[in-house]
């Protein structure tokens, strides 16, 4: 079958490769959408060193299809039926599991291999996090479902209420996410970003304001350009990095009233620094909390907004393409020329 097939740092090669049959409790899927992602693209780029433990290594993560064929054990799934994973599965005996981290699990068992005709979906995922569709629902609108699912943790975790100002820091496909999340939580929304495309999505979204920070000339004077939209010019409520940046972070922190909270949501670099005014911290009581990963609730939720309509995943995708224009649509994303592209494997 043909596949992405991940060699190191910018080395991401089509290629044929074997296809196999599943192992005990493992079900095989015939690829119908895969979605890029901003992971995809770091990976693509630097490396991941929670994703990829050697090389060479399948690639991509977010994808939804028809199972093919399924594994000594598995009764829950059969041949015909249209489905979606997640990317991990928690193992349920950790610390993180039993102390109810869920996303913190240190035995995390993750999947790789969705830019391919088929993917081998491992026992553990199979288990615990793979999920029937309805008909009705288009694998274009629920392929991206393992980054909405993260968006929901992150939702959980911003305590947004009704009401609130909210500055979302990046306007990327994760960005976009929490824009529409927080609108339907009844937040009004501030959109910052410097894509001309990722602005007019973040719109669309349902932020009621935009910034292009290309018009300010660095981190401390955007964040003002944030602080001045709000009541009595004090900051945001809340405040969400979406970007993985380190300056983005210290934008966001900058962004807050006295008594807000910054979710710090982007991946930065590893070894990557920030730094905060301690006073501030201090005296304004400032929240700043990290924000990494879902877990199976999480999922279920993500997948429940999919299929009642209240967010369609086809809203976040640019343009659907064949697996050969892979590379060229991570590159394209880089150039904020396009959200998330959905690579339909079947396409010639």
């Amino acid at each position: 079958m043909r596949a992405a097939v991940f060699y190191g740092p910018g080395d991401l090669r089509i290629e044929d490769v074997p296809s196999r049959d599943p192992g005990a409790g493992e079900i095989v899927v015939e690829v119908h959408a895969a979605a890029t992602c901003g992971t995809d693209l770091k990976a693509y780029r630097r490396g991941h060193h929670k994703l990829f433990k050697s090389f060479p290594a399948p690639f991509g993560h977010e994808f939804a299809g028809v199972v093919t064929r399924v594994g000594a054990g598995v009764a829950d799934f059969e041949p015909g039926m249209r489905v979606v994973a997640a990317n991990t599965a928690p193992c349920g005996g950790c610390w993180a599991c039993k102390a109810g981290r869920l996303s913190l699990c240190e035995n995390l068992e993750f999947l790789n291999g969705a830019f391919a005709q088929e993917v081998v979906i491992p026992a553990a995922i199979v288990r615990r996090n793979t999920y029937q569709i309805a008909d009705t629902t288009s694998f274009a609108s629920v392929a991206p479902l393992e980054p909405l699912a993260t968006v929901v943790h992150g939702m959980y975790v911003s305590g947004i209420e009704l009401g609130d100002v909210v500055a979302v820091n990046g306007a990327g496909p994760i960005g976009q996410m929490f824009i529409r999340l927080a609108t339907l939580r009844g937040a009004h929304v501030i959109a910052v970003d410097q894509s001309p495309f990722r602005l007019e999505a973040a719109k669309k979204m349902g932020a009621k304001e935009i910034i292009d920070i290309s018009e300010h000339p660095g981190v401390d004077e955007v964040a003002a350009a944030v602080r001045a939209l709000t009541p009595y010019g004090k900051g945001s409520d809340v405040a969400i990095e979406a970007v993985g940046l380190p300056q983005v972070w210290e934008q966001t922190a900058k962004c807050l009233r006295p008594g807000g909270k910054a979710v710090m949501f982007g991946g930065p670099p590893v070894g990557a620094h920030f730094s905060l005014n301690a006073n501030d911290m201090h005296y304004f009581e400032y929240t700043v909390t990290g924000v990494f990963h879902h877990e199976p609730l999480y999922v279920e939720r993500a997948l429940r907004l999919i299929e009642t309509g209240q967010l369609n995943g086809e809203d976040l995708i640019t343009e659907v393409r064949p697996l050969d224009q892979l590379i060229e649509s991570l590159e394209d994303m880089a150039k904020g020329v396009g959200s998330k592209y959905l690579i339909d494997p079947r396409l010639n």
